[in-house]
């Protein structure tokens, strides 16, 4: 490396430690202005998988508010029937590097959240195969409970699915529209895909130990709202693999594609007999990223289902990604835009 180049090198990891320190100085004022307005200590726990030796425990401690006594806010959280917009969601503040006990199974494990205060640990632990439940403690909180869904050693099929314009409709990853169905528009007020629903419930009635994934480039900060949204529209119960926005330890950004092809690696390592459904869509990087999934991992691919977008979905979103030529594939791709289609072409591979 010549001199120039050197010195710029220098250049960019100064300012990228800068920016970190920005990140950190700008959380710290949103933490103390949460304490003055009377935020609460909270441990959000999502729901996790794993199999009989280890589970993946997933969850996050923030500074959130609480709704008043007595309120209709209150009385909507208490019965699951919030209608909020999406901009709530992103008020909350992360505590970095809360102390958190996990328990579950009779096991106790000690963690630190990293510097979002997310937590995403693997915990050795011996279950039976179906749901258990683990236990998040951090201190000032409340413990939160998490469905962890443990996978079986016979266990042979599962489900990955995408979220964005797959079982529900976002209009992404147009900017404003992306920034208006995020912040803007109420959580009742998205719509699901048409047929999505029918097709995940046909799965796992057909693969009742089948584990369901759903994985999206969307931010942890709206878990609680995709939860509800699969819940309210009778999508099968399933763990959210979501991602941060904003600076990594070596990136500025972080990768949508790198996220989504990274977990699905993780997958096939992790249950390297498993052969997964990939469900996604059309309008954003899904056809890539699963090519290149299945180009390395063939054979944990049961078959590739891409919901097609419509025409007035792909203007919206900005235009779509063109069907690709996959007759050199030993994988079977599905194409069509909606999930009646998508169940016919499933029957014909046997998979319903």
């Amino acid at each position: 490396m010549d001199t120039a180049s050197h010195q710029t090198s220098l250049s960019g990891k100064r300012v990228f430690r800068l920016a970190h320190r920005l990140s950190d100085a700008v959380n710290t004022a949103r933490l103390k202005l949460a304490r003055r307005w009377k935020f609460e200590p909270k441990t959000i726990a999502y729901q996790g998988y794993g199999s009989t030796e280890w589970v993946r425990v997933l969850g996050r401690v923030v500074l959130a508010s609480k709704p008043v006594p007595g309120s209709r806010a209150e009385h909507a959280a208490k019965n699951g029937n919030e209608n909020v917009r999406g901009w709530r969601a992103f008020t909350s503040v992360p505590i970095p590097r809360s102390e958190v006990e996990i328990e579950i199974g009779g096991t106790v494990t000690k963690v630190t959240a990293d510097r979002g205060g997310l937590i995403d640990i693997d915990v050795r632990v011996t279950l039976e195969p179906g749901w258990h439940t683990a236990v998040l403690r951090s201190v000032g909180t409340e413990p939160a409970e998490a469905r962890i869904f443990v996978i079986g050693p016979e266990t042979n099929f599962g489900i990955v699915s995408d979220i964005d314009d797959t079982v529900m409709v976002t209009a992404l990853p147009r900017p404003f529209l992306a920034l208006w169905n995020t912040f803007v528009l109420s959580e009742r007020a998205r719509m699901a895909t048409p047929g999505m629903a029918v097709l995940l419930d046909r799965l796992t009635v057909e693969h009742p130990d089948a584990p369901v994934i759903y994985l999206s480039t969307g931010p942890w900060n709206a878990a609680p709202t995709l939860g509800r949204f699969l819940s309210r529209n009778m999508y099968p119960s399933g763990a959210l693999l979501l991602t941060d926005w904003g600076l990594t330890q070596d990136r500025w950004f972080r990768s949508g594609q790198d996220h989504k092809l990274g977990n699905l690696q993780r997958l096939a390592a992790e249950f390297p007999h498993m052969r997964w459904l990939l469900v996604g869509d059309n309008g954003q990087h899904d056809e890539e990223i699963y090519s290149e999934f299945a180009r390395e991992h063939a054979d944990k691919v049961a078959a590739i289902a891409i919901r097609q977008l419509s025409v007035s979905e792909s203007v919206l979103a900005g235009g779509h990604s063109e069907d690709g030529d996959h007759s050199a594939s030993s994988v079977p791709w599905i194409y069509s835009p909606d999930g009646a289609g998508i169940a016919r072409q499933l029957k014909e591979l046997q998979l319903i």
